[in-house]
């Protein structure tokens, strides 16, 4: 039997109504993130399967997809996949790059810190998106929770609303630079680092120190933010033969799979495929890191 028609039949032996049984659903994210461009391009370079991309809001509402039967696999922040559900029965495909907290104001705004939008409106990214998850544990770090108005707005809206003065502040968690913020002028980025030991303290080594480079939204020196790690992940119950090729997908097909606007600070190597942030890897996707890399 052709190795392509084995696994979709795989896939359909397990879809559920609603969900061709001949596309592996892949939910992303918001379009102009990295969420949405990478699982673009996983499934244009899926080996023996056909991929099919989920616009969604991030994150969390992957995880919901996912354990609605919607999506078959997800792209998730770490700090969302250990909240998810224990009945998702959650596993890793790979970690497939570094996200970035970033709390963006205007170039003009007097606030040089994250304290300094205190009794100010901030977007924190949409309803179901990762960054509403992070933004909540970053306000209460700084115990601002309760003198922020928060509001929540899908990244060109916050946009936006930054650019009309709607807003004082919008937090994104993506790549970098991100292509919709990269358009707008006279923004920059506030420092997160100060956040790092209270939110570890609180939450675990999911989150970690990254720097912004220079030059990205103009910036004139390094922007020391927080990361969290991306995953693709899926259900416990995924057939093993079909984590196994979307696993060599990212092996192989590395290079194809690192959006343009994020070449140099993003790519993807075994090393950083099998960090997953403790998250336990589906055995499927196990048995090809040893079998191709040991």
């Amino acid at each position: 039997m052709n190795r392509r028609v084995f696994l979709l039949g795989l896939l359909a032996s397990g879809c559920t109504a609603g969900l061709p049984s001949d596309e592996l659903a892949i939910a992303a994210g918001e379009r102009g993130g990295m969420y949405f461009d990478f699982a673009t391009l996983l499934a244009e370079q899926l080996i023996d399967v056909r991929g099919r991309v989920l616009e969604t809001e991030g994150s969390l509402a992957n995880l919901a997809l996912l354990g609605g039967g919607r999506a078959q696999v997800a792209l998730t922040l770490a700090d969302s996949a250990r909240v998810a559900d224990p009945r998702l029965e959650l596993r890793a495909l790979g970690r497939v790059y570094e996200n970035y907290l970033q709390l963006v104001v205007r170039e003009d705004d007097p606030a040089q810190a994250p304290a300094d939008l205190a009794g100010r409106t901030m977007s924190l990214g949409a309803e179901g998106s990762g960054a509403s998850l992070s933004g909540e544990r970053m306000l209460v770090a700084l115990g601002l929770r309760d003198s922020v108005r928060v509001e929540h707005f899908k990244l060109g809206e916050a946009a936006q609303a930054l650019v009309e003065r709607r807003i004082d502040a919008l937090l994104w968690s993506g790549g970098v630079p991100t292509p919709t913020l990269d358009g707008l002028s006279g923004i920059r980025l506030l420092p997160l680092a100060e956040l790092l030991s209270g939110l570890r303290a609180a939450h675990g080594s999911v989150y970690e120190q990254v720097p912004v480079p220079v030059g990205v939204y103009g910036a004139d020196r390094e922007v020391p933010t927080i990361g969290v790690a991306n995953l693709l992940v899926c259900r416990a119950s995924l057939p093993d033969a079909v984590a196994a090729a979307i696993t060599r997908t990212l092996i192989s097909r590395a290079a194809a799979l690192v959006p343009r606007q994020t070449l140099g600070t993003q790519f993807l190597d075994v090393r950083s495929l099998i960090g997953t942030a403790g998250l336990p890897l589906h055995p499927g996707a196990a048995t090809t890191y040893r079998t191709l890399h040991g």
